[in-house]
């Protein structure tokens, strides 16, 4: 490289050199300035947190009665919808028919202890069917996913809460 080469490129760093020094400043004020929002952004959500919280900690027995209670029609659609059910039909026939056993079975050692015989009619036996717990289990999976779908309204309300500005 000649001098003049040099003297040309050492010109040239000088001339970025200053242009960098004057953009750095009104970077490092944007930097700071960001800083400050962010920062005040921060306080604002966390005040807004507290109010949220306990906001939501003085009311939490009113939001669980409603949500406790929301699925009490629900739950009497389901008794109606699984009357008319014609497999349920035949499931209550089938069960009501274990119970008019028992209480044939009930009535003769009543019998029996009334006529002061030895009691031989047997204890009524209990079978349960497998499948109300398959119908059971089922369902609490489907209403745990039901509830993880709340959970997550709960949150988001509570996020939009917190961004919102008032």
């Amino acid at each position: 490289m000649t001098t003049n080469e040099i003297q040309k490129a050492s010109e040239r760093v000088a001339k970025l050199k200053a242009q960098a020094e004057k953009l750095s400043s009104p970077l490092a004020e944007a930097q700071a300035e960001l800083e400050a929002a962010q920062e005040a952004e921060a306080a604002r959500r966390a005040e807004r947190g507290k109010i949220y919280d306990s906001e939501f900690s003085r009311t939490w027995s009113d939001h669980a009665r409603e949500a406790g209670s929301s699925g009490d029609g629900a739950r009497e659609r389901f008794y109606e919808l699984l009357a008319e059910e014609p497999w349920f039909a035949a499931y209550v026939e089938y069960r009501g028919a274990r119970h008019k056993r028992r209480h044939v079975m009930d009535e003769a050692q009543r019998a029996q202890r009334s006529l002061q015989e030895v009691v031989t009619v047997p204890e009524q036996r209990y079978y349960p069917v497998a499948i109300l717990d398959d119908i059971e289990n089922h369902a609490e999976k489907m209403a745990a996913e039901k509830a993880a779908e709340f959970a997550e309204e709960l949150r988001k309300a509570r996020d939009e809460f917190l961004e919102s500005k008032e």
